[in-house]
């Protein structure tokens, strides 16, 4: 199975020119008789790259162990040593230009992008925890802010090497890391403060990927797999910092707490199907779960709840996945021509 990006290899290559690869998409979204993307993306191409990946994980544990033995005159006892950081990120980059630059293998490129971006943040935060006063408590936010600095850094050289699309969701993540540290540092700390940050962010999160998603309403280039992995990063921070800041943890939620959790999980819904993105229902998944127990308990079926919880939610996430495009068709052709025209394509045909 041939995938996007092999496709756009191959005609910067020059082994098909762009109306060759554009007729074999067409020819293969006919074949599928599908709308225009069901969220693929290129997670494996074959067992090899979980070959691969298991062995860059314990190549990346070891080059980390042996990191820690290296210790500096900065570095104090009691924590890890950020030459194993250092290590593996230079581990990571190293692996990439042969697994990723060339071999173009996909899970091994994820995981290796992750160590070197992680690397670099981990290793930022161990050399400069030491100089912050009070690095633990107050000085936590500007450490943080540092770290998140050099991730984005890290991210924006790996994306210039590699193109991983991955690799601007976690610049991006590094991004947020610089404000939300500064502004915890800067600005008396509150229970409510971290959820009002992580919300604001998910939403810039999720306007940079729609941004992305509308460059491309045809989903025919990598443009595409960025805008995915940014929806992937900004759902998970949406979803979790409204129901926090509704008051829905993990103690026991009323009637009026979890009708307002399904209203919002139907909201989501619908912009799920207008945006063609499934993130945010997955990302919100396990509060409704709890919202609807909760309400079976309530109303007495105590010993039932979980049996029809899981029921309700997981017959109804099928039915909506097998009827996904004449739901979304329903949506899409009822909001304003303007804004329809610019989300992904009702039909491939159309691109």
């Amino acid at each position: 199975m041939y995938s996007e990006s092999d496709l756009q290899d191959a005609v910067a290559a020059g082994a098909l020119t762009p109306a060759s690869a554009q007729a074999l998409r067409d020819h293969v979204a006919g074949l599928r008789a599908s709308s225009v993307d069901e969220e693929h993306f290129r997670l494996l191409t074959g067992f090899n790259d979980i070959f691969v990946a298991i062995a860059s994980v314990i190549l990346l544990v070891a080059v980390a162990g042996l990191g820690n033995e290296v210790r500096l005159g900065i570095t104090t006892p009691h924590q890890p040593s950020f030459v194993s950081a250092l290590f593996v990120a230079g581990t990571a980059w190293g692996l990439a230009e042969y697994f990723t630059r060339r071999l173009r293998m996909a899970l091994p490129s994820i995981l290796l992008l992750l160590a070197f971006v992680g690397g670099i943040a981990f290793a930022a935060a161990l050399l400069i925890g030491p100089v912050i006063p009070d690095a633990q408590n107050d000085g936590a936010g500007l450490v943080a802010s540092i770290a998140g600095l050099s991730a984005a850094i890290a991210a924006w050289f790996h994306w210039r090497r590699f193109m991983v699309p991955i690799t601007v969701a976690a610049g991006a993540a590094g991004v947020v890391g610089i404000i939300a540290g500064l502004v915890l540092w800067l600005v008396p700390f509150s229970h409510i403060l971290p959820f009002v940050l992580l919300l604001v962010a998910g939403l810039a999160i999720f306007a940079l990927a729609m941004r992305w998603d509308m460059s491309d309403p045809g989903r025919t280039s990598r443009r595409s797999d960025v805008a995915f992995w940014l929806h992937l990063t900004a759902a998970p921070m949406i979803a979790h910092s409204l129901f926090q800041l509704l008051g829905i943890n993990h103690g026991l939620v009323d009637a009026g707490q979890a009708f307002l959790v399904i209203l919002l999980y139907l909201a989501f819904g619908l912009v799920a199907l207008a945006i063609d993105r499934r993130a945010l229902l997955v990302s919100s998944l396990a509060y409704v779960l709890y919202a609807l127990y909760s309400l079976f308990q309530k109303v007495g079926a105590v010993e039932l709840s979980a049996a029809l919880t899981a029921l309700v939610i997981g017959g109804t996430l099928l039915l909506l996945s097998a009827f996904w495009h004449r739901a979304r068709a329903a949506i899409v052709t009822g909001l304003p021509p303007a804004l329809a025209s610019r989300l992904p394509y009702l039909n491939r045909a159309t691109a």
